[in-house]
């Protein structure tokens, strides 16, 4: 592993037979796994290409034992990653050798159904798409949609503040989460939000959302639904050059048309996800986008014929529009299986997540290419072109020597590129171990002393999901000093609390 993950507190590990005979009795059953064969499906999360094993894993059923597990570890200075379905891609769930891995995939109730204020509320392992199918029956559903909506839970949803195709139109998982049941590292139980889109008070919502785990345990969400659009269409756009599919994205956003979603492919993960989901994709073409238009009946066929012009004007070269629903659904399907098509044409890939201005799209496909030759290993582009986020697949080997390293500095290459573009370091993938050693490319010391500040207010002895986001963490003591120059306080009139 090249990533360095802190040093295992050997004092911990020597008691690691009494923590788990604790673990057990306020975890009964199933519930604690401690043998070294039975914990190997938790030893990483979707990001594959780091492994650790974890001291023990506990999966507990109830806010209860949550709250008593997360009292014992901070009683004791136990160490807690805590983990939804493992499908983060930047291994915000790596476990820890001396840490407890707290698997939340017993969460999986859904509590409460409330149509009349477009509201749900559920346990944290539900996954994104069970949301969707329990409203189905009176036409709602929930926007955020991930390509591992399937697989994905809600909680690792909050976690990672994930996307998906439609959120161009109808935001990120911060824009469609109404409140949270979070438990904090000293076990204290603690509610924000609720089913109304306003609150009093601080944003604590906006916190807990992308916070990844270094905040607090959420046992609880609740979520905005909304009412399925009368209709839906979708365009499917060739282009001879990822240039013009670029400028045709940044049109039509200019013409004042949001889709519903916006997604750009080019010819390498055309051809795989066509032999995988055999969509009919046209595969004589560089790049391909897929356009969704919603709402009512007439404007969506207006605003077809408004993109579809744009699109011939950037100099498209094909375009069909879907004429049913399961037409529809088939453009999609290709995109969402993009990523596992990709894993039938290479033994190994990097996903990598960054976000740039979309201007800036023509530029950085270009110098990714260019980077491409200078590493000498395959990238294919799947990517949310209306909100610049690129979902680059980096195609490798990890039985060649030398390819996984080649492959790690390929992607920090192009999330500097990201930031130099004025773009950021993730969209929806969230930072984890993949990015942390980034973190220093976008922000200064100031800012990252200012985020650990946050966490020093929820987590002071840094016992949550420590060794990701942060690629230097102080400790809070010395993050709330106070800095004192001969013997005097600077502006001693400052009331000190």
């Amino acid at each position: 592993m090249s990533i360095k993950m802190p040093e295992p507190d050997q004092a911990v590990l020597a008691r690691r037979d009494e923590i788990v005979a604790a673990l057990r009795k306020i975890v009964p059953g199933e519930g604690v796994i401690s043998s070294a064969a039975e914990m190997i499906p938790y030893e990483s999360d979707g990001l594959m290409a780091y492994r650790q094993p974890p001291m023990v894993v506990v999966l507990p059923d109830t806010t209860k034992q949550v709250s008593q597990v997360l009292k014992y570890c901070h009683a004791n200075g136990i160490r807690v990653v805590p983990r939804g379905s493992g499908t983060s891609l930047s291994g915000g769930a790596l476990p820890l050798a001396d840490g407890v891995l707290l698997g939340l995939g017993k969460f999986k109730r859904i509590r409460e159904i409330d149509f009349d204020n477009r509201a749900v509320v559920v346990e944290p392992g539900v996954t994104n798409l069970a949301i969707s199918q329990a409203v189905d029956h009176k036409g709602f559903y929930y926007a955020p949609d991930p390509s591992s909506q399937i697989a994905c839970s809600i909680g690792g949803n909050i976690a990672e503040n994930s996307g998906g195709v439609h959120c161009l139109k109808y935001g990120m998982t911060t824009n469609n989460v109404l409140g949270c049941e979070i438990v904090l590292i000293t076990g204290e139980i603690i509610k924000v939000g609720g089913k109304t889109a306003e609150t009093c008070g601080y944003d604590v919502m906006g916190i807990i959302t992308g916070s990844e785990g270094l905040l607090g345990v959420i046992t609880e969400v609740t979520v905005r639904i909304l009412q399925k659009p009368e209709t839906a269409r979708a365009l499917m756009v060739g282009f001879a050059d990822v240039e013009a599919a670029g400028e045709c994205v940044a049109q039509i956003i200019g013409a004042g048309i949001i889709p519903g979603g916006m997604e750009m492919m080019d010819k390498p993960a055309i051809h795989a996800a066509e032999a995988f989901v055999h969509a009919g994709y046209p595969l004589d073409v560089e790049a391909l986008l897929i356009i969704e238009l919603d709402g009512p009946g007439v404007e969506v066929d207006e605003l077809i014929s408004r993109v579809e012009s744009i699109a011939l004007s950037c100099g498209s070269t094909t375009c069909q529009i879907s004429v049913s629903e399961k037409e529809r659904l088939l453009f999609w399907a290709g995109r969402k299986a993009a990523f596992p098509a990709v894993g039938r044409i290479s033994p190994d890939y990097l996903c990598m997540d960054g976000t740039i201005p979309r201007k800036q799209l023509p530029l950085v496909l270009r110098r990714m290419k260019e980077m491409s030759e200078k590493y000498g290993l395959g990238v294919a582009n799947v990517f949310h072109a209306g909100d610049g986020n690129l979902h680059p697949l980096i195609l490798y080997d990890a039985n060649k020597p030398g390819e996984m390293d080649k492959a790690e500095a390929f992607g920090a290459d192009i999330l500097r590129l990201c930031v130099e573009v004025g773009g950021v370091l993730t969209g929806e993938h969230g930072v984890g171990i993949e990015k942390r050693d980034l973190m220093p490319e976008m922000f200064s010391e100031i800012d990252l002393n200012q985020q650990q500040r946050l966490k020093c207010a929820f987590d002071k002895d840094g016992l949550l999901n420590p060794g990701k986001v942060f690629p230097t963490l102080h400790r809070c003591a010395e993050l709330g000093r106070v800095h004192v120059h001969g013997g005097k306080l600077a502006f001693p009139d400052i009331p000190r609390f």
